[in-house]
């Protein structure tokens, strides 16, 4: 039995960009305070017309096109996503509609910013199982739409993004080695979107006090960021038998350059094998990691053999680390 690998990955942002010093204009902040404390100089914000399946369409053609398949070679499509199109139908049955494909199963998970690491466990189960071939994981967020751009705490961090990788089982050395997930629900409360669902529908008065945006308390979700971000890691290089010394590039979930540096000096990484692109795109939840991975591939800076460590937190609270050989 092989090894679930990645052939190929695509992403998209869209075009418009939102500089610091565009937000100083907005809330009361400046650049120097937003790069020190996050690493952020700019993010991505999606038109007013554009939805979450708007950028993973665009993402899945490039990594279609990457890959050398045709849409009607996928059979499952997973979307990793906070930011659906819609609360049903699921935005894997539009993207699905969009390449074109009928009769295979299409659908959603919600776990925050791991959401693309967590969908990556759900493919190589199902494609172990052979219950699935070749799937379709895409990591997409439209933050921009549930950020509360009076909130300078928050307004910050976020962007907009899509990134998609295409999964099969190879017959050699590459794929996924080991991977780590968890989550802890009674910590919730510290990151959420409160209305909008069941528990708080929507109503004039959660539109006017803001309870479908982004509330988060800031201090809380950094030291479980910390903590959690480390635990995961270790725990998928201690599953494939390695430690950070064996990792070739280490590819973060870009929330908080501080983070980021911590997470490095617990694993024992050095710089030079990180990718870090915060401050291009800010903090884009589930899309953070597929689109650097899409980078790295573009830019040839993935060659084959590289142990690869991807490691992510979010609201749930969720984490998650996977390992996998290039």
């Amino acid at each position: 039995m092989g090894r679930i690998k990645i052939i190929g990955t695509g992403s998209y942002v869209p075009e418009k960009i939102l500089t610091n010093y565009d937000l100083e204009k907005m809330v009361d902040t400046s650049d120097e305070w937003i790069v020190t404390r996050t690493g952020i100089k700019e993010r991505r914000i999606a038109s007013p017309d554009e939805a979450t399946s708007d950028m993973i369409i665009e993402a899945s053609k490039k990594a279609l096109e990457n890959a050398g398949i045709k849409a009607q070679d996928i059979d499952l499509i997973i979307v990793a996503t906070v930011t659906p199109d819609n609360l049903f139908p699921s935005t894997a049955c539009w993207v699905q509609k969009a390449l074109g494909l009928k009769d295979i199963p299409a659908l959603d998970i919600s776990a925050a910013c791991p959401g693309f690491l967590y969908a990556l466990i759900l493919a190589e189960s199902l494609i172990l199982s052979k219950k699935n071939k070749r799937v379709l994981v895409a990591g997409a967020e439209m933050l921009s739409k549930i950020t509360n751009w009076e909130d300078r705490s928050t307004c910050v961090l976020f962007g907009d993004g899509a990134g998609v990788a295409i999964l099969e089982e190879g017959d050699d050395e590459s794929g996924i080695l080991s991977s780590y997930w968890a989550a802890d629900g009674s910590l919730g409360d510290l990151l959420i979107q409160p209305a909008g669902g069941s528990r708080m529908p929507a109503t004039y008065e959660t539109v006017e006090k803001k309870l479908h945006t982004v509330h988060m308390k800031g201090n809380e979700v950094f030291k479980h960021a910390v903590k959690k971000m480390g635990e995961a890691a270790l725990k998928a290089l201690s599953k494939a038998g390695l430690t950070g010394e064996d990792i070739d590039i280490f590819i973060p979930h870009q929330a908080n350059i501080r983070i980021i540096e911590a997470t490095c000096e617990r694993l024992k990484v050095p710089k030079e094998k990180v990718y870090i692109n915060i401050h291009k795109y800010g903090n884009v939840s589930a899309a953070t990691i597929p689109i650097a991975l899409d980078e790295l591939n573009r830019e040839g800076k993935l060659k084959k053999g590289d142990v690869i460590l991807m490691d992510s937190f979010g609201a749930g609270f969720t984490w998650s680390a996977v390992v996998m050989r290039w």
